[in-house]
């Protein structure tokens, strides 16, 4: 019957699984210390070899950061900023760039004899200190017409500049926009660019009286040497700030002319 106990019929035999009453004596052998110490370092190399992966290319598509070395774009940055510079997006008319030297604008640098100290550098883990950039603000692209007005200021494309947001001022003063005269058109795949304190920056208007070559060309840096534009102070804590695009370049229109082959010099003088 359903749920009714019945005792096992005379002279039945029981049979009972030995292993419901026998504990298991077998346990997983504990690995050494020394086999503990070497997984700990396996997994270590894996994490570091990973960081480095990340960082470089992290720093071949998408950013960079870099160390300020001079006060040629003071007071938008200070030396020793750390600034981050994005490989995307491209830069417009007022951006801030960087841009390897184009030829013969910095003094020959003394590389650095620290192996590790250059490693980082180079996978983006350290800011790059290398002397063989410069940072700028992009005030002509391929094809502008940028010249001086009677007033001292710079016109882009008959559009004249509003600079005082970012010129370098102390004590209340303010530097003149430009103290030389000139009158240029932007060559084709170049860009005019001029650091933020005048008075401190030896960039394109110093060099458009250099006939030593092809006249007024060293002025102009290649695009192709542009790294990117600034996006962020990230470095000391109390400087940290993005940048935005000055109001006054929104006023800016297209060039008239398609960018010639070589500079236009209309009007040059030596100096800055």
């Amino acid at each position: 019957m359903l749920g009714q106990h019945c005792p096992p019929a005379e002279g039945s035999e029981i049979t009972v699984d030995a292993t419901t009453d026998r504990t298991d004596d077998a346990r997983p052998e504990r690995p050494g210390f020394g086999r503990r110490v070497l997984g700990w370092l396996t997994e270590a190399v894996l994490i570091l070899v990973g960081a480095v992966v990340i960082a470089t290319l992290l720093r071949t598509f998408v950013g960079q950061m870099f160390v300020i070395p001079s006060g040629s774009m003071e007071n938008t940055l200070q030396v020793n900023d750390r600034v981050l510079v994005a490989k995307f997006g491209g830069f417009e008319r007022g951006d801030v760039v960087v841009f390897e030297d184009p030829g013969n604008w910095l003094a020959p640098s003394v590389q650095s004899t620290n192996p590790l100290k250059t490693a980082l550098e180079f996978v983006g883990i350290l800011p790059n200190s290398s002397t063989e950039h410069l940072i700028k603000r992009a005030i002509g692209l391929p094809g502008d017409h940028v010249r001086t007005t009677d007033d001292g200021k710079i016109e882009v494309n008959g559009a004249v500049l509003d600079e005082t947001p970012y010129l370098f001022s102390e004590n209340g003063i303010q530097v003149a926009p430009v103290t030389v005269p000139f009158d240029i058109v932007v060559p084709a795949d170049h860009i005019f660019v001029m650091g933020d304190h005048r008075n401190a920056s030896a960039d394109s208007r110093c060099r458009l009286a250099d006939v030593s070559q092809d006249p007024g060309r060293s002025a102009f840096v290649p695009v192709d040497n542009v790294v990117g534009a600034a996006v962020a102070i990230v470095a000391p804590l109390n400087r940290i700030a993005t940048f935005s695009l000055p109001p006054t370049y929104d006023s800016v229109p297209a060039p008239s002319e398609e960018a010639p082959e070589d500079p236009e010099l209309i009007h040059v003088e030596p100096g800055c």
